[in-house]
């Protein structure tokens, strides 16, 4: 399962940057000026995204005051995305340094989708978006036209960390696949 000695077993694509830091540093934060540079004109749809992830995780895992973002690890290494020569990275991390979520659930966010807690609730909300003429979901988000919608979008994003407790408890019924969130890297969480 990947979990031993209140550690669990996460799976991390690096740039050679970020190890590195690592060996130099022994720990290694991520900044919001990284993600901007890192999607460019897509930078918005990210930023959006991450800022509500910032906000929202560090009620359940402290972020460091040098942590801007976190950084992403998965428990399948068969769900890492070592792309753009990226390394993957073992980590043995403290189970309560990590945000567990569903990865399937953070891909909707980045997509700047409602999260229903069904089908038929997202569905709805679908519905009352074509009513009002709005063609894009995303637009709820990224534009000022909406607060109301907005508000119901960043509300439903809580659904992301459903999961968590459970996760960090070894019960992972009903989780497509682990992704957690990391304030940091460290050294010594390195296999």
């Amino acid at each position: 399962m990947g979990y031993s000695d209140h550690t669990i077993t996460l799976y991390s694509p690096q740039a050679e940057i970020v190890i590195e830091t690592l060996e130099r540093d022994g720990i290694c934060f991520s900044r919001r000026e990284y993600v901007k540079q890192k999607y460019g004109e897509s930078a918005p749809i990210f930023l959006a995204a991450y800022d509500w992830f910032v906000h929202e995780a560090s009620g359940y895992v402290p972020r460091p005051e040098n942590a801007e973002y976190p950084y992403w690890a998965f428990m399948d290494p068969k769900s890492v995305d070592a792309s753009a020569g990226n390394r993957v990275l073992t980590l043995h991390v403290p189970i309560e340094e990590a945000v567990f979520f569903d990865m399937y659930d953070w891909s909707r966010i980045l997509c700047l989708q409602y999260m229903g807690k069904n089908e038929a609730e997202e569905k709805e909300f679908r519905r009352m978006l074509s009513d009002y003429g709005i063609k894009r979901e995303c637009d709820v988000v990224l534009t000022r036209f909406y607060p109301e919608l907005k508000a119901q979008v960043l509300e439903s994003w809580k659904r992301l960390f459903r999961f968590h407790h459970a996760v960090a408890a070894g019960d992972l019924s009903g989780i497509q696949s682990v992704q957690a969130g990391l304030w940091c890297l460290k050294k010594e969480w390195l296999r």
